[in-house]
């Protein structure tokens, strides 16, 4: 999977904080950040009782714990081995970055594969920059490393998304802006967690795609959303195809209402305005519904939050 990239910040200036506060000493020994040339010639040795904010030091990967707030869930175990197998030719050529926990242990705040990696190695100790970061950043900075190093699947970011805006207390504006992405991107991916929980774990499997989820979550019957689920996963349909379906899932749906409220047949309505509801969901990224023909009718818009609104908002050219 590509890594994604156009992060307005980036980690580095997350990690380059002049205002971080000195860590509490730690027995922890001085070690320069190894190298190709030179892997993992730090000397472990006498321990000081104090370090400096940001120097490299070699720590027993026996005291890395994983940060709680780590948004990546799942490690794909090919890949680690990979890194593993890299790290036993060359070392850990960039350090991990972990927090003083208080009780001996480090949480890792950026840095978990390559920590499992030196596991997986038979390292003893590796290099770790000691940083002492607020919980809100260390959220934060765990989140944006993931998505520039190793792509979260779709679930995990939006559960990272979601967790950083309520622990924080920021928009959907704020935490756009911090990332460095569309309103839009994180609106997106935010609605994701509205899916069915069998929906949402076929989505981490990576069984349906985003594009596929976005056209189930369109979808306004809940018995017709589970059938096109059903269809995606048997059938293999492609994104366009099942936006095709919903919106003719929709359409059906609606004809129903129009034919139990009338007491009569609904009109069937030409292709063209189907076209139309379906550049509609593709354009604004949410659940729309046309009621009419061509020559009249109304356009039913779903948002799911004041940002979404907002958003939706400025797409319609507000």
């Amino acid at each position: 999977m590509a890594r994604r990239s156009g992060l307005g910040r980036g980690l580095e200036a997350l990690l380059d904080n002049n205002d971080d506060k000195p860590s509490a000493p730690a027995n922890i020994t001085p070690a320069v950040s190894p190298s190709v040339d030179a892997p993992q010639t730090a000397p472990v040795g006498a321990m000081p009782s104090t370090n400096k904010t940001g120097d490299v030091v070699q720590l027993s990967v026996d005291k890395l714990v994983q940060n709680p707030g780590q948004p990546r869930k799942n490690f794909d175990e090919t890949e680690l081995q990979e890194l593993s197998d890299s790290i036993k030719t060359y070392g850990i050529i960039q350090p991990i970055i972990a927090a003083n926990a208080g009780d001996g242990t480090f949480l890792i705040i950026a840095g978990e594969r390559r920590t499992r990696a030196a596991r997986l190695a038979g390292l003893e100790t590796v290099p770790v920059i000691i940083r002492d970061y607020t919980d809100q950043k260390r959220l934060e900075v765990s989140l944006i490393e993931n998505i520039q190093r190793t792509d979260l699947n779709p679930i995990e970011e939006a559960a990272a998304y979601k967790n950083l805006m309520d622990f924080s207390g920021i928009s959907q504006d704020e935490l756009a802006t911090r990332m460095g992405k569309n309103r839009s991107t994180v609106a997106n991916a935010l609605r994701l967690l509205k899916l069915p929980v069998e929906m949402q774990k076929s989505l981490e499997e990576g069984k349906v795609s985003s594009g596929h989820a976005r056209a189930l979550l369109s979808v306004t019957n809940t018995r017709a959303r589970e059938k096109l689920y059903r269809e995606i996963l048997d059938k293999e349909v492609s994104v366009r195809e099942a936006e095709k379906r919903a919106t003719a899932l929709n359409a059906e749906d609606g004809d129903k209402k129009e034919k139990t409220s009338a007491g009569k047949p609904g009109k069937k309505r030409p292709p063209e305005v189907d076209a139309m509801a379906e550049k509609f969901i593709t354009r604004l990224g949410t659940k729309v519904v046309i009621e009419g023909d061509l020559n009249k009718g109304r356009i039913h818009i779903d948002y799911y939050s004041m940002e979404d609104l907002e958003r939706l908002y400025e797409i319609l050219g507000g």
